[in-house]
């Protein structure tokens, strides 16, 4: 089990106000009834894994079927990464996923989570959320990252500029939201479709810089706390806390994503969870990631420096029965105070997958938060 238990704590403020924006495609109503309870928001990230040698149209038919049973199952959203000359992940061309899953679904929001915006020219990168947008009306997210998502070689194949080190994220940022908002006195270049279309942002962050940005901006935050779960709490504390009301967000919006394998049993998941195991392992030694069948134990596979390195990044998963993961939810949620939790689920098998991901519904229906209860850190 790689959670401790402990109380929930359930997201709030004291003047009885709606705390979830609109523009996240989650409806809200104003209450001030302290007892009235509401379930807890659940979300995927897909990586789109590739087993093997297979095609990369066997991956994205997969993510096909676990976003149409995710809008069955009441997800409320569906993310693609941005990951880019990776084997064994196919989330490169991640609009082109996301207009793809849209297409398969009604309901579900789809975005991206996320897109690292230095890697693109605001104005495409509008351009192309505009027009999903004008595709699929009110049903787009945009989750916006500042890493390169690949390495050295690969940041000089995209043409991103090599001086940057992303502190010229928040220009980058501020004029991807000037082609995306109303048009603004004097523009000369817009982003058609796009201008006006509003599409809902999110940052994304494994750190606390975006936290600081999604904090004076007013706008939602979401922690990788799937591969880097270090800055988590902190992050998580500081939005909180030094966070600016704006017209997109009255109150802070934290997503917090996390891996999650769910099984009959706890020895089961922990089975199931040797296969993203394998693929951290692989990771540190610069090896293809593709999904690996789950083994009987790591041990043999990893030296203690290795094993170590694996456990770190993957400290935040929540493995096991329905049970287990329920109170491993409520952790998490007691931790961070989290509004949604975003489930990263990668197994050898698809029915496994599915699996998990129905059994982590049951699990956080059983959850109620109270809207209204004061939040406090430790």
């Amino acid at each position: 089990m790689t959670h401790r238990s402990e109380t929930t704590c359930a997201s709030a403020d004291a003047g009885g106000e709606a705390v979830v924006p609109h523009n996240l495609g989650i409806t809200y109503k104003t209450t001030r009834v302290q007892t009235t309870t509401q379930s807890l928001a659940l979300s995927v990230l897909d990586l789109v894994a590739t087993r093997g040698s297979e095609l990369a149209g066997s991956a994205i038919a997969r993510s096909v079927e676990l976003a149409r049973q995710a809008e069955t199952l009441g997800y409320k959203r569906y993310w693609v990464a941005e990951h880019h000359a990776i084997q064994g992940l196919a989330c490169s061309a991640t609009p082109v996923l996301i207009g793809h899953l849209a297409a398969a679904t009604e309901t579900i929001r789809v975005g991206s989570g996320g897109v690292m915006l230095p890697n693109h020219a605001p104005l495409v990168v509008a351009e192309q959320f505009g027009t999903l947008q004008a595709m699929y009306p009110g049903r787009i997210d945009l989750g916006l990252g500042r890493a390169p998502g690949g390495d050295f070689q690969t940041m000089r194949a995209l043409r991103r500029g090599l001086a940057q080190d992303g502190d010229d994220f928040p220009a980058l940022l501020d004029e991807l939201r000037a082609y995306l908002g109303p048009e603004r006195p004097g523009q000369v270049v817009k982003a058609i479709p796009g201008q006006n279309s509003n599409v809902p942002i999110t940052l994304l962050g494994s750190s606390d810089f975006s936290a600081q940005l999604a904090a004076a901006l007013g706008l939602p935050f979401a922690f990788a706390a799937h591969f880097a779960p270090d800055a988590l709490y902190a992050a998580a504390q500081f939005y909180r806390q030094h966070f600016q009301p704006s017209e997109v967000l009255q109150k802070p919006y934290l997503l917090v994503a996390v891996p999650v394998v769910a099984a009959g049993t706890d020895a089961a998941a922990q089975r199931l969870f040797t296969t993203p195991q394998q693929r951290f392992l692989r990771l540190i030694r610069g090896e293809p990631v593709e999904l690996l069948p789950p083994v009987d134990s790591m041990e043999p596979l990893w030296s203690d420096t290795e094993k170590a390195a694996v456990e770190n990044r993957l400290r935040a998963a929540i493995v096991g029965s329905d049970a287990t993961v329920r109170v491993g939810l409520e952790k998490l949620l007691s931790d961070t105070h989290a509004d949604e939790v975003i489930v990263v689920t990668d197994t050898y098998e698809h029915s496994d997958r599915m699996d998990s991901y129905e059994r982590v519904a049951r699990s956080a229906a059983e959850i109620k938060l109270v809207p209204n209860v004061v939040r406090r850190f430790k």
